[in-house]
């Protein structure tokens, strides 16, 4: 198997630790033209979103990371990451629909200022305020849905751990992460230890060592950022519609196909 990624995309975090979790080998790559909105060459032609990741088997290109869980779960049913118990099955994808929502959109927009520096004093100081404050919010929700259990799926690493581990490292990454000593920090200890996360981590921190350098192509329209669903409306909600102008009149944002690309 092939799989179209980048180190840093949560949504690609997530299904390489499903693949490691499945012990299925594959290789990965950054498209070339990754980050551009192209609808030239091969990336455009296995995802018209040009967005990561997207699973080669064989002749098929599959896209969407849901999509990707679900097709794993179907092709190599063991071990299982979804439980059998609909009501529990239903209890993980929840879990991993806000993660991929709410709680990306929250980590994004964080990055957008301290990489990306697309906002500088008060507004960037506000922004900054916003992004903390929802996650916590949003931590504290996780926390209730993990209780006092060992993994979000009770007593087996499954699809939800799978889904909140690399949004939860990457706010622990922005030193936002949960209380020392709580039942969700001690969750995050156990799974940055578990084989499968933790290569997928440390791909993670390799390539975030590299965002300082790399941040100035995003800002002089080499590669474009951007503005999806959920990333969009956190930054208008939040007071960053300013951010989000300058990025139209710089040409150096985008937003999804079909169209996005400006």
């Amino acid at each position: 198997m092939r799989l179209y990624e980048h180190p840093l995309s949560s949504y690609a975090q997530k299904v390489k630790i499903a693949l490691r979790e499945k012990g299925v080998a594959f290789t990965a790559e950054m498209p070339e033209s990754f980050g551009t909105g192209s609808q030239d060459g091969p990336f455009a032609a296995a995802n018209p979103r040009t967005e990561v990741p997207v699973l080669f088997d064989g002749d098929g290109a599959i896209f969407e990371s849901t999509v990707i869980l679900e097709y794993l779960e179907d092709r190599f049913p063991e071990p299982p990451l979804l439980p059998r118990d609909p009501a529990a099955r239903a209890f993980a994808r929840m879990t991993e629909e806000v993660c991929d929502t709410q709680y990306e959109a929250v980590n994004w927009g964080f990055g957008e200022i301290l990489w990306f520096k697309r906002a500088t004093g008060d507004l960037a100081e506000h922004l900054r305020a916003e992004a903390t404050a929802q996650t916590r919010v949003l931590q504290k929700w996780l926390a209730g849905r993990l209780g006092e259990a060992a993994w979000f799926g009770g007593e087996r690493f499954g699809w939800a751990d799978a889904a909140v581990a690399p949004i939860l490292n990457r706010s622990v990454h922005y030193g936002l992460g949960p209380e020392a000593g709580s039942p969700l920090a001690e969750w995050h200890g156990r799974v940055k230890v578990r084989p499968s996360v933790a290569q997928t981590f440390a791909e993670f921190d390799a390539a975030a060592a590299q965002m300082a350098a790399a941040s100035e192509l995003y800002t002089t329209g080499g590669r474009r950022r951007e503005y999806r669903d959920h990333r969009l409306e956190w930054m208008v909600k939040s007071g960053g519609v300013e951010v989000v102008l300058a990025g139209l009149r710089d040409g150096n944002i985008r937003f999804p196909w079909p169209g996005g690309a400006m």
